[in-house]
């Protein structure tokens, strides 16, 4: 039997930030269609950045980590698109941390042009050393 999963897209198991950061992202034209749309795939890449802006924000970087032998793999990644970005659109990222345990990280992601949500998104980020096997989470990205 498949083992149930939690989304935050599920309106009912809504988990409180235990940080929020705000990133500012100009949609470029190499990540648009040539109707000037930003492409579904670009998202995920947002999402990375908001994740390292928030971390850097906290006084830390991805290279400090790989350097300590600390590596965040992406192990689950969900995107609901509701309007399309464009080209140069001004556009602010919103980065929840909701999970910081003792292997996994938990971000939920809105991107909003003015006051208008374009998407939502979810990752979950396992802890892992040098050869793939799971890490504690260091105490310094529990960020809350």
């Amino acid at each position: 039997m498949p083992r149930a999963t939690r989304s935050h897209f599920d309106a009912s198991v809504q988990l409180p930030s235990l940080a929020t950061h705000h990133s500012e992202i100009r949609a470029r034209y190499p990540e648009c269609d040539p109707m000037g749309v930003v492409h579904h795939a670009v998202y995920p890449i947002w999402f990375e950045i908001g994740r390292t802006e928030m971390l850097r924000a906290h006084g830390r970087t991805y290279r400090d980590l790989e350097q300590e032998g600390v590596f965040l793999a992406v192990v689950q990644l969900e995107a609901r698109y509701r309007r399309p970005a464009r080209y140069d659109d001004l556009l602010r990222l919103t980065t929840h941390l909701l999970v910081a345990g003792p292997v996994k990280v938990e971000h939920r992601y809105e991107l909003f042009r003015g006051e208008e949500l374009l998407v939502e998104g979810r990752t979950v980020l396992a802890c892992l050393d040098k050869s793939g096997k799971a890490h504690a989470l260091p105490e310094t990205l529990r960020l809350g």
